[in-house]
């Protein structure tokens, strides 16, 4: 799998490129391409956004700057979906990162402060992905959470068996996994449960599968 990222910052993708699950699978299940919209802006002096029409606070990434970057890339259409982060996109489920995680390429495109010109969104991107409805300062946020989501569940990424018991897993049939404990078994007066200490792993199945949440 190939993702794209178009962002302001690309050496902000440093410190998760060499954390599982992505230094797992980067050269191997996953190409990781970082393009700089300063580096093919048509605009003199680096400059990538502009004001408002109509005022208002902020700037806002111009739609100029992310078709050029776009082109100097693909020289024509984009392989797969080309996806904006933004508040306003649909949400960001499991269901959507295990669609997303089947594309053989995704092009993710980031912004900052007041985001996009609305043709971005509805002209370059093929899609609107938000990870929760709130305004961020660095929209490489919301990428690199969907960029670790979908790494996640690349081949490779996770150790054998330990995705099996995770949230939404098909285990748990999309709910939300059970409750965790670990040493010490007692802590003031707060005790592990005892089924999950009797060495009994059916019925340490059977109540992991009761302590299941589903919204």
């Amino acid at each position: 799998m190939r993702i794209d990222v178009f962002t302001l910052v690309p050496h902000a993708y440093a410190w998760l490129t060499e954390q599982r699950p992505l230094a797992a699978v980067l050269g191997g299940e996953l190409e990781l391409r970082l393009f700089n919209y300063r580096d093919t802006t048509p605009l003199r002096a680096g400059q990538v956004d502009d004001e408002p029409y109509g005022g208002g606070a902020g700037m806002v990434l111009r739609v100029d700057v992310v078709a050029a970057a776009l082109d100097a890339v693909y020289g024509g259409e984009p392989d797969g979906q080309v996806i904006a982060l933004t508040p306003k996109g649909r949400p960001l489920t499991q269901e959507l990162v295990e669609e997303l995680a089947e594309e053989p390429a995704l092009t993710l495109l980031s912004s900052r402060f007041e985001g996009f010109d609305e043709r971005i969104v509805e002209h370059l991107a093929t899609d609107a992905v938000s990870v929760g409805p709130y305004v961020l300062s660095n929209g490489d946020l919301p990428a690199m959470v969907l960029l670790d989501a979908v790494a996640r569940r690349l081949p490779g990424a996770l150790a054998e068996g330990s995705g099996e018991w995770e949230s939404f897993s098909a285990e748990l049939d999309g709910g939300l996994e059970y409750p965790h404990y670990t040493r010490p078994a007692e802590f003031r007066g707060w005790e592990v449960p005892d089924v999950l200490l009797s060495g009994d792993h059916a019925r340490i199945e059977a109540w992991r599968r009761g302590k299941v949440t589903h919204r």
